[in-house]
């Protein structure tokens, strides 16, 4: 029987789901195991969220990770993300991105080596630290694992630093579970098209204060939407939503609870009404972007059904 410590990883669960002459029928389900509890276990599966209560369980085991994704669905992902958190100022190397933001997020301030720099390597990492020098600017290069790995090889033999990883993690819209069940204390999420003065005091509590290129970032794309919910006439949680890419994906950033509000569930339900919007406007799947180390995230994500997709790491250049 699976323990607490597979939740998060991929199993295999062969169920009985009936008898037939006097023996039992079993179906086998594949996928994420996000929670384990007393009465039941739940999977996130390729065909969406399934509870399967213990009682049904023949038996469970951990399973191999699955398959690395393409290279091409690594990119589209990628680029997307990028969309959804436009720099002002940006160049191209090839087919790399040069983004800087005044400083405000290493997203926003590194370079995304997708594609050919249409330069060898070496090459182009002396042409990104020129850039970003000319700028007055440390060096950033986001690695994107394992597309980027050529990449990260020669940061590595260069002493460039790294990051902590982060999770670049998905979920399929219909596979959310659902939110839960209006309280009478539990204040609406109102969405809007611009943020409001408040909404983005609590994005630099977080953030750092908001330059003109900061508020360029989080405003500059067509397709988004601010959540917020106030208590008492106070805004207590945030969120941002944007439906970028050719796969129209939902991009959900900046779900922030102020820490009075905490454990009331707000973070959920500022996801469940960012994906309604999504949805509503043609978004399938949803990505965010968080650190593995982040005790407090990784947990609700998980528990909302989001599997990591791949990873990355933001390199720096050793100082001269």
């Amino acid at each position: 029987m699976l323990q607490p410590e597979d939740v998060g990883q991929r199993v295999v669960v062969r169920r009985i789901v009936g008898i037939r002459a006097g023996r039992p029928r079993f179906s086998d389900a594949l996928g994420e195991l996000t929670e384990l509890s007393e009465s039941h276990l739940t999977l996130v599966t390729a065909q969406g969220r399934l509870e399967v209560p213990r009682a049904e369980v023949h038996r469970a085991r951990r399973v191999p990770p699955s398959r690395r994704p393409a290279a091409a669905a690594v990119a589209a992902l990628e680029h997307a993300a990028d969309a959804a958190w436009p720099a002002p100022t940006r160049a191209h190397l090839g087919d790399w991105l040069l983004r800087s933001a005044d400083g405000w997020t290493g997203r926003a301030n590194s370079a995304l080596p997708v594609g050919d720099p249409d330069r060898p390597l070496p090459v182009a990492i002396d042409t990104v630290q020129r850039w970003y020098a000319d700028l007055g600017q440390p060096a950033l290069i986001n690695t994107p694992l394992p597309l980027a790995a050529p990449v990260s090889a020669e940061l590595d033999a260069r002493g460039w630093h790294g990051g902590s990883p982060v999770l670049v993690q998905t979920a399929p819209l219909a596979a959310l579970p659902p939110a839960q069940p209006d309280l009478a204390d539990t204040p609406p999420v109102e969405l809007t098209a611009a943020p409001s003065a408040d909404w983005l005091a609590l994005a630099a509590n977080r953030k750092g204060d908001l330059s003109a290129a900061a508020r360029h970032v989080l405003t500059a794309v067509p397709q988004i939407r601010f959540a917020q919910v106030r208590s008492d006439g106070r805004l207590v949680a945030i969120g941002r939503g944007t439906v970028t890419g050719a796969s129209r994906w939902l991009g959900l950033s900046l779900i922030e609870v102020a820490p009075e509000a905490r454990r009331r569930g707000l973070a959920r339900q500022v996801v469940h009404a960012l994906a309604e919007w999504g949805t509503a406007i043609g978004a399938t799947n949803a990505f965010l972007q968080v650190e593995r180390d982040n005790a407090e995230a990784v947990p609700l994500y998980r528990a909302l059904g989001f599997t990591t997709h791949h990873t990355y790491r933001t390199r720096t250049a050793p100082a001269d």
